[in-house]
């Protein structure tokens, strides 16, 4: 029976995790081989809406709070029978590794899964191994890793990234539960002090006088 890493053509494959931060040598960033290109691998991705509580409503209305870090999930097969190295040396040592905090970094490192060209930039969320293949001594010579990783992407990127809430266009908003006035100006215009035009615009005089479910026109700043 042909093994696993007969069958390899080339080596190893070219599906890897590279190390982002902390930084290696700029020519010869650290990259983890995960031996076998995967046979597939599975994207997920997320929303958090509030229930808006309004008596007597059989359904309430839904408030966009935030998005969920984006999540990459596959199934890798590390293998070598070929020279009957311990497998855990070979190659989930170093995988183990990215589950663990970085002195410099205090938190786990940054990575990258490269298949083909850059794919997700994330940290390693879970690991599960499973050992399948041993010499008579009991050394590991195959593992079944499934790997979770969970988006990283920087505030301040974000920050640049997301499509701001533009103060040239009306729309609406729905009050939640704990909102003041000068807190739904600041999130939809970025701007604490425009809580007055909102109150302006929908003729409010006591600006506490907030009510959950209600629904507010934010107008167009000029």
């Amino acid at each position: 029976m042909t093994s696993p890493a007969a069958a390899a053509v080339g080596g190893v494959a070219e599906a890897h995790l590279e190390v982002l931060d902390p930084p290696g040598d700029a020519q010869q960033r650290l990259r983890i081989p995960l031996r076998f290109n995967p046979t597939d691998y599975k994207l997920s991705k997320g929303n958090t809406f509030a229930e808006i509580s309004i008596p007597g409503l059989e359904s309430p209305p839904l408030q966009y709070v935030r998005g969920t870090p984006e999540s990459l999930s596959l199934e890798a097969l590390v293998d070598t029978s070929d020279t009957l190295q311990d497998v855990r040396v070979a190659y989930v040592d170093r995988l183990r590794d990215l589950m663990r905090p970085d002195g410099r970094l205090h938190a786990p490192p940054i990575v990258r899964f490269v298949w083909g060209g850059p794919v997700f930039t994330a940290v390693l969320e879970k690991l599960d191994i499973t050992y399948q293949l041993f010499l008579p001594g009991g050394t590991p010579l195959r593992a079944k890793l499934d790997l979770t990783l969970k988006e990283y992407r920087r505030a301040a990127v974000q920050a640049l990234e997301r499509p701001g809430s533009s103060p040239t266009v009306e729309k609406s908003y729905v009050v939640r539960r704990g909102d003041t006035l000068a807190s739904i100006a600041n999130g939809l215009y970025q701007r604490p002090d425009a809580w007055r035009d909102i109150a302006r615009a929908n003729g409010i005089t006591n600006p506490r006088d907030l009510r959950p479910g209600q629904v507010l026109t934010a107008p167009r700043l000029e």
